[in-house]
């Protein structure tokens, strides 16, 4: 018989081959930037992707604030929060959270779309939000990347 090896190889965190990518998101519509950047930090357009390691790019997204929503979603949709004290349920709307901490609305889009244990916890830190098109990462030279060529 034919000695051939079926074996699965997988990438773990120091084979993975990590990519620092440039996304702007401008006019980009929040869900449809969000699942596609949770994709991307995840690996799973990588053929290696291995679904128990953090093997996905480093994305920087620029612009953040020029984000949009479709319908009413910027005044009507309800972020809820709770202090941890009695009566402490606090809501607010994307529109508040924009004009305070415009990346918030994105990390929390993103953060919703990664798994919910400590795998996704670290690879919400390849996340990088900025306000403006000044970014501090030029050192790592990222690729721009137009988000409809992704499937």
């Amino acid at each position: 018989m034919d000695q051939v090896s079926y074996k699965t190889t997988y990438v773990n965190k120091e084979t993975a081959q990590k990519e620092w990518v440039l996304i702007d998101a401008e006019n980009q519509v929040l869900g449809r930037l969000a699942s596609k950047v949770a994709k991307l930090l995840r690996g799973k357009y990588k053929p290696s992707f291995t679904p128990f390691d953090d093997c996905g790019d480093n994305v920087i997204i620029i612009n953040v604030e020029k984000i949009a929503f479709t319908g009413k979603k910027l005044t009507d949709k309800v972020y809820t929060r709770h202090t941890g004290f009695p009566g402490g349920q606090r809501h607010t709307s994307p529109d508040a959270v924009l004009k305070n901490h415009p990346e918030r609305v994105i990390q929390h889009a993103v953060r919703g779309m990664l798994p919910k244990n400590r795998l996704g916890r670290a690879i919400l830190k390849n996340l990088h939000l900025f306000a403006g098109t000044e970014h501090n990462h030029q050192a790592q030279q990222p690729k721009a990347i137009d988000l409809t060529s992704l499937t």
